[in-house]
């Protein structure tokens, strides 16, 4: 969870909010108050921006920090650390204020590579900017900040919620003999051909690689801030759970729906999923993805954060009707489950291009109990997704985390290896009428983008 935690001296909450109230001490992740600052800072082109996709978010602290810096002045000067959650719990546990590689390389821009020896040797003049760049925080306006982090100094382990799951399932993987389909895991580099995806009200999309590899409009490359001795590339989509959400809740048909659901004791997303296989019963569809073929799902809702990196692009619904019907909502709940999944095409093929060698994709988080959500999103990228044996994903991460540090075992990779499982292995159709569905679909999902980019040109030249 990216959140930035504002405290004074004494460790006691500082209002980030307008309204004053000290209980508002922190900013979360969806936060999209700083894209000005985002903009002037990605504006300036500093060396730092390479290393998270080409330009901060503004998702990431640094901008929050200078929307606050500019709007609300006295609980700037009342600031005495702002801290990731994962760092403030772990200082609220120890009273130790030693910072996360994982928080600081993957949303403040420390330079993490730093802490590689080998790197000194084979580079030396970039690591004249790694670690902090002061040129950087001065030049945007936040040279005050007190960053005293050292390299070498011992960093006390915390990771960002989703990176936690990346931990807890990236090595969830067959075993070789259990099956065929499944690319050969026995070789150090078979972790490079995964890729992660932690969904939850957001997706977060966790690949490593052994080289460095820039990817415009991907967060990283961070260096050891996921898998030890690895570069971290995370794309991600800002509303993918809480979209679904969104769309099913301001339905009309919503209310029923829900009371339909809690009388079969089932979930409202168990009772939508038992629709959509009725219908294309009932209409004499081969396969359920058909249904949607009037109906086109842009997921832009709280804009794009890979690969486009465009917090001001929204959402769009195409093939509207004056249908308020239970059928309606579920056909509008699948065409949105499939704007999410070509949203995660788009983000594996772009890496693709670019270096990275994705072809098995490992799902956590509460989307990934979703039967339908899961095989829409291999039918549309062409990967199998392995689910992990353990639910909880991200509590996992933690106790492997825990377990280096009681010395069970020698190393993150050795203790994910030896706790991480694969459960269920979920294929994509071999129907060919299914891929080319999918592809057609995903090239409608390509151009809403492209005209919304359009109208948007159109009304600023109007305005001019």
């Amino acid at each position: 969870m990216l959140v930035a935690v504002a405290v004074d001296a004494d460790g006691s909450p500082v209002s980030v909010s307008w309204s004053g109230d000290a209980r508002r001490n922190i900013i979360v992740w969806m936060d999209h108050r700083a894209v000005d600052q985002a903009e002037r800072i990605n504006a300036r082109n500093s060396p730092v921006l390479q290393y998270c996709g080409g330009g901060v978010s503004p998702e990431m602290q640094a901008p929050k920090l200078l929307w606050v810096k500019e709007n609300l002045q006295e609980s700037w000067s009342m600031v005495c650390r702002w801290m990731d959650l994962s760092d403030w719990l772990a200082y609220r546990a120890t009273g130790d204020d030693t910072r996360s590689l994982c928080t600081t390389v993957c949303k403040w821009t420390y330079l993490g590579h730093a802490h590689m020896e080998q790197w000194k040797e084979s580079d030396s003049r970039d690591m004249e900017a790694c670690g902090w760049d002061e040129v950087f925080w001065e030049e945007i306006g936040l040279g005050d900040l007190e960053l005293g982090l050292l390299p070498g100094i011992p960093v006390g382990t915390s990771l960002i919620d989703a990176h936690a799951g990346g931990v807890g399932v990236m090595e969830s993987v067959p075993d070789a003999e259990s099956t065929t389909d499944i690319p050969d895991e026995s070789d150090e580099q078979a972790i490079c051909h995964r890729m992660v995806l932690v969904c939850g009200t957001s997706t977060c999309h966790m690949a490593v690689s052994k080289n460095k590899l820039f990817i415009p409009g991907v967060w990283g490359p961070f260096w050891s801030a996921m898998v030890p001795e690895f570069w971290l590339t995370e794309g991600g989509q800002s509303a993918t759970g809480a979209l679904l959400d969104y769309i099913v809740e301001n339905h009309v048909a919503a209310p029923l729906l829900a009371n339909h659901a809690a009388s079969q004791s089932i979930s409202i997303y168990e009772l939508l999923n038992k629709i959509l296989l009725s219908l294309a019963h009932e209409q004499n569809i081969a396969f359920v993805s058909a249904l949607t073929q009037d109906t086109h799902v842009l997921p832009d809702f709280h804009g794009n954060r890979s690969p486009l990196a465009d917090p001001k692009s929204k959402g769009v619904i195409c093939g509207l009707t004056l249908d308020t019907s239970e059928k309606h909502l579920a056909l509008l709940y699948l065409a949105t489950i499939q704007g999410i999944a070509y949203g995660t095409r788009n983000i594996v093929e772009h890496c693709n291009v670019h270096g990275h060698k994705i072809d098995t994709l490992l799902a956590c988080g509460g989307l990934a109990k979703n039967s339908l959500y899961i095989q829409e999103h291999a039918d549309i990228t062409g990967c199998p997704i392995i689910l992990p044996r353990e639910n909880e994903s991200v509590l996992l991460g933690a106790a492997v985390l825990g377990a280096v540090a009681a010395k069970k075992y020698p190393g993150v990779r050795d203790a994910m290896k030896a706790l991480n499982a694969a459960g269920k292995v979920v294929y994509p159709s071999s129907d060919p009428r299914v891929k080319k569905y999918h592809d057609a679909k995903y090239q409608i999902f390509r151009a809403l983008y492209e005209q919304q980019l359009s109208h948007r040109s159109a009304m600023a030249q109007a305005l001019q």
